[in-house]
């Protein structure tokens, strides 16, 4: 009996204090829950959960997402603020945080619940979306580029900025009635585009848009002008600027280009681009694009969802409001050391030459590349600096300090035999090489004249090991840490045995150099010390060097050779006494070899060394024909893919280089 009344006492006493909490409960706990589901649904741009009062949560939902379009794909960091409770109303703040661009937008709005018999509901406002919202208004989002910035050359000069241009196409608010499609073919038609392609692209677009066919440089000689393209209807030409070179090819396969970015890129960026955005293609444009593009701008304003833009261009006043801006941040000049006169002279040099081809100059004494230019047989292929061929007889010059270090002088006799046989491989001298410079001979005249068998017969003299730390000496395959461009500056295996380091005395098997190695090598001849080249005027943000297909427009050529990592530095750089000898080796081809036709430049005396590297299974072998030169201040080095012998074919186009360049 006595344990049953306890059990009572304590229900009824559950019960009584069950009661009283009720009837203490103003409701706020209910409110709070809604308000906190609320900002939790907006965050997730998903109104569906969310219970309105007065309004299909479809539609709120809908209405949302609308109003936010533009900002995709961000989505915003929304909280519930404290609640003032009003009987069976409601209040409380949305804190909004957004990420655009580089900046945060944050505001806050107002939300009303409403409390409809036990459950809490919110009261549908475009003004809780945004300040001051109305009903058919929604968010636009813009981005202003800056300016690209420049890329600068010796002395400042602009090789790359902006030039006028105009941009040609279709506006499709201006067809007048007219058929897209026959003016999107005449379009295409006159400015020499794909007209199927343009058709459908102009087909696929919007009723407001504009759609670009061409971008052309805007100069009094443009071949199709203004009035040939307003003949047709809808045809526009929009003036306006875009960062460019002095012309179409100047250094284009080292600067790269400017462009809209594509469709893939886009996809690829994360989020980074948009439609319309500006961006480097290749070469340097590529590699420095952050630097040179800077920071986009951002500006979202609030419009009335159904504002067109003819009525924006129309009014006298921005018929929207801004509600948020990130101001552009203008990107920074990229300096280099290129020096737009000899440039222009070197790709002026190769322009009528049909393989590919390359002549590289640079300044010894401060490593600066002027000039790094690839003819047009290299088909957009950065073959100055990405190059990988067989130098042949030009790495003579690194055997030579291989020699010297062995104990030979230039005025040391070897002897030059018509052929060698090495382990049944017969070797010989290019053809027309002179008897009376057979037989016992100095090194000296053996280099000036390029006598192959008497550098393989110091192969028992000179281990490749040797040969691999006297091209470190020169500055050939090693980092070029301050070059701050993608760049191969050779590869020289430091073991070989039999035919093959027989081949590598000659600059063959598989030894490799792109042209500005082998200026680098004869600049570090005239230097006394090893040169390492710059380009770039500026810590670089990428590594410099890498293979060929890094960032390099067009093909590179093929190769069965693998090239080796490069060094870090030389461990034992050329000294001033070594390349006093080479340097006396190299004028002896000029005095007294078959580079003669050097001494006619005028200034100071050139010092040369030719080169012919056989390549592929043709018979007779086809050959690279490379020449090397150093001129007082002067390094430069001349290449062409399929070229017969460097002396007649690369020489011409040194002889012409160095004449000009004065």
């Amino acid at each position: 009996m006595g344990n049953n009344t306890k059990k009572l006492s304590l229900v009824l006493a559950g019960l009584i204090l069950a009661g009283s909490l009720v009837a203490c409960d103003d409701g706020r706990g209910g409110a709070e829950s809604a308000a906190k589901q609320l900002a939790s649904a907006v965050a997730g741009l998903d109104l569906r959960p969310v219970a309105f009062d007065g309004r299909d949560s479809n539609v709120a939902h809908d209405q949302l997402n609308q109003v936010f379009k533009a900002l995709a794909p961000a989505k915003p960091s929304v909280e519930a603020g404290e609640l003032t409770l009003d009987g069976d109303t409601a209040r409380f703040p949305l804190n909004y945080s957004w990420k655009i661009s580089t900046g945060e937008w944050k505001y806050t709005v107002s939300a009303d619940l409403r409390k409809s018999g036990d459950k809490w509901l919110t009261v549908w406002s475009p003004g809780m979306l945004v300040p001051n919202l109305a009903e058919g208004e929604i968010l636009s989002k813009s981005t202003q580029s800056p300016p690209r910035a420049d890329i600068l050359g010796a002395g400042n000069q602009k090789l790359v900025t902006l030039r006028p241009v105009v941009n040609v196409g279709i506006d499709k608010p201006q067809l007048g009635g007219a058929d897209a499609a026959a003016s999107a073919r005449k379009l295409a038609s006159l400015v020499g585009v794909d007209p199927d392609a343009y058709v459908q692209q102009v087909e696929a677009s919007g009723a407001e848009a504009f759609v670009s066919a061409i971008t052309l440089r805007n100069t009094s000689d443009r071949a199709v002008t203004d009035a040939e393209i307003e003949a047709i209807p809808g045809g526009r030409a929009i003036p306006g600027e875009l960062p460019l070179a002095p012309t179409r090819t100047f250094a284009r396969p080292v600067l790269g280009a400017v462009g809209e970015a594509s469709a893939e890129q886009i996809e690829k960026s994360n989020g980074a681009l948009t439609a319309g955005d500006v961006i480097g293609t290749g070469g340097l444009q590529q590699q420095y694009d952050a630097q040179l593009r800077g920071t986009d701008g951002t500006v979202v304003r609030v419009q009335r969802a159904d504002l067109t833009r003819e009525e924006i261009q129309s009014a006298p006043t921005d018929p929207r409001r801004t509600v948020f801006e990130v101001q552009a941040v203008p990107g920074k000049p990229l300096q280099t050391s290129l020096d737009t006169k000899l440039q222009q002279l070197a790709e002026d040099t190769l322009a009528d030459v049909k393989p590919a081809s390359a002549i590289v100059a640079l300044r010894p004494s401060t490593g600066e590349v002027l000039a790094a230019a690839s003819g047009p047989g290299s088909n957009g292929y950065n073959t100055a600096m990405l190059g990988q061929y067989a130098p042949g007889s030009t790495f003579k010059v690194v055997d030579s300090l291989a020699m010297i270090r062995n104990g030979f002088t230039p005025d040391s006799t070897v002897e030059c035999t018509p052929t060698l046989t090495v382990d049944g491989r017969k070797f010989k001298n290019a053809e027309g090489y002179p008897k009376d410079s057979l037989g016992s001979v100095t090194l000296r005249d053996a280099f000036a004249h390029s006598c192959n068998t008497a550098f393989i017969a110091a192969r028992d003299k000179v281990t490749q090991a040797q040969l691999e730390s006297a091209a470190t000496s020169l500055g050939v395959a090693v980092e070029a840490p301050k070059l701050g461009a993608e760049a191969f500056l050779g590869s020289v295996p430091g073991e070989a045995e039999g035919t093959e380091h027989a081949a590598a005395m000659i600059g063959q098997g598989r030894v490799l150099m792109s042209p500005l190695a082998a200026a680098v090598m004869a600049g570090s001849v005239a230097k006394g010390s090893p040169v390492s080249p710059v380009l770039v005027q500026e810590s670089a943000p990428a590594s410099s060097s890498a293979s060929p297909a890094a960032t390099a427009e067009g093909s590179a050529p093929s190769s069965t050779v693998t090239a080796e990592a490069p060094a870090k530095a030389a461990q034992t750089p050329v000294t001033q006494a070594e390349a006093a000898s080479l340097a006396d080796m190299m004028r002896a081809v000029v005095t007294s070899g078959h580079a003669g036709f050097l001494a006619e430049v005028p200034g100071e005396p050139v010092g040369a060394k030719t080169g012919t590297a056989e390549f592929g299974n043709a018979n007779p072998p086809k050959t690279h024909a490379w020449i090397i030169a150093v001129h007082g201040d002067l390094a430069v080095a001349v290449f062409v893919e399929e070229g017969g012998l460097g002396a007649t074919t690369s020489g011409p186009l040194l002889k012409k280089f160095l004449t000009a360049a004065g």
